[in-house]
């Protein structure tokens, strides 16, 4: 059954619920990348050196799990739609609350707050999603979904390349509220999860999630070392990657919004391929075949001289970085007990990204230190030992290509 195919499988409001909850993890994203082009900026203003404004990705990443875990209980209970607008609507007026910080102590506390609300957009995004969609054609969903996030990056490049130098990183933020119109689609065309309708998930009270999730706490404990891993592999290939490109390249902000958007694309297309072969060859082999990959491509994505060449590099990486990362999300919900499945993968997924949430700092740190600001070398060995840490992990795991997802007890 080709992709075509499984698109038009899908009925009018299976198309809506999948759009929605893309473009409410793209326009996430796209909120949370508009700080990954600014940090330069934002430390200029300030007064303050780069490593200090990495903080606040710091902060952004190690929040999430607060926010997964609020949000998705709130989902849980309350149901995946209002959930979703809830989230929509927080992670916007946070966005633009950071446009108006009059100092980096206050930017750190919106950024912190950002955090709890980017946190729960995923898991509750995911579990609408793949409770809503036909399990035939799982794996390119998965992929495309996944790559909300590129796109979100793609839109942060865009908007990084031919705006920045007219508006500045405050009015990049003010145009980061935008994705609260999104609410207005979510009211107007999408419905509730049937499994959430079916189950009458609305039961669900906070202590029946942490049950829940305790019972399961083998499987759990696993999928967050997993995303430990795939976190460490995305954030450490892309968070520092503009800084880079500035710094050692002495790049202007339209070129590196141009190298952004060829890499951006490169994920993309990582991401929907991989997702949707893992429907072939079983998820467990696209992650680790994806991962492996990333290892020979290091010499032309952080060794190269020319714009030219450190695109094509970029494109490369993360043709393979986001082609492991688009099995994800079906393969979390796949592995997740359906009671908790708002929850369970989200949590997860953000405790993963709190363990890796000092990455940007590390990196930073590390190379002003060790390479007198050179990037290039702390790059390259973050995606080698990371590489093989998501395949050591992935390995270890489970599968469950093709489970059902239409209940939610």
């Amino acid at each position: 059954m080709s992709v075509i195919d499984d698109i038009r499988r899908l009925t009018p409001m299976q198309r809506n619920t999948f759009t929605a909850c893309f473009l409410g993890w793209s326009l996430d994203a796209f909120d949370f990348f508009i700080l990954i082009f600014c940090v330069s900026a934002i430390a200029s203003e300030f007064h303050t050196q780069v490593v200090a404004v990495t903080k606040a990705i710091f902060y952004t990443l190690a929040l999430r799990p607060v926010g997964a875990f609020l949000f998705g209980m709130m989902a849980d209970r309350f149901g995946r739609r209002p959930t979703l607008m809830v989230n929509i609507i927080a992670f916007s007026v946070l966005e633009l609350a950071s446009a108006f910080a009059p100092s980096l102590h206050v930017f750190l506390i919106l950024r912190a707050l950002f955090g709890i609300a980017m946190g729960g957009e995923w898991g509750v995004g995911a579990a609408l999603a793949f409770e809503t969609l036909p399990k035939e054609g799982r794996g390119f969903f998965s992929g495309l979904l996944q790559e909300g996030y590129v796109v979100g990056y793609l839109l942060a490049a865009i908007l990084y390349g031919t705006l920045f130098t007219h508006v500045g990183w405050r009015g990049m933020f003010m145009i980061g509220a935008l994705p609260a119109l999104l609410v207005i689609h979510i009211r107007t065309k999408v419905d509730e999860s049937p499994a959430w309708q079916s189950g009458r998930g609305a039961k669900q009270r906070p202590e029946a999630v942490l049950k829940g999730t305790y019972a399961h706490l083998g499987i759990f404990l696993f999928l967050v070392l997993l995303m430990f891993g795939f976190n460490s592999f995305s954030h450490g290939t892309q968070d520092l990657y503009p800084t880079f490109l500035e710094k050692n390249h002495g790049f202007s902000p339209a070129t590196i919004g141009l190298v952004a958007i060829v890499y951006n694309i490169g994920a993309l297309l990582g991401g929907i391929t991989f997702g949707a072969w893992s429907e072939k060859i079983g998820r467990k082999r696209a992650i680790i075949f994806a991962a492996l990959c990333t290892i020979p491509m290091i010499p032309l994505w952080a060794f190269s001289h020319s714009a030219q060449m450190l695109a094509l590099g970029g494109f490369c990486m993360q043709f393979m970085v986001q082609g492991a990362w688009g099995v994800i999300p079906a393969h979390l919900n796949e592995l997740s007990p359906p009671s908790v499945r708002a929850t369970f993968p989200g949590f997860a997924y953000q405790l993963g990204n709190l363990a890796a949430s000092k990455n940007a700092v590390l990196q930073a740190s590390f190379a002003q230190n060790h390479y007198g600001g050179q990037y290039a070398p702390v790059l390259a060995w973050t995606v080698v030992i990371v590489a093989i840490l998501v395949t050591i992990t992935t390995l270890a795991g489970k599968e469950a290509g093709g489970a059902d997802l239409s209940a939610t007890r």
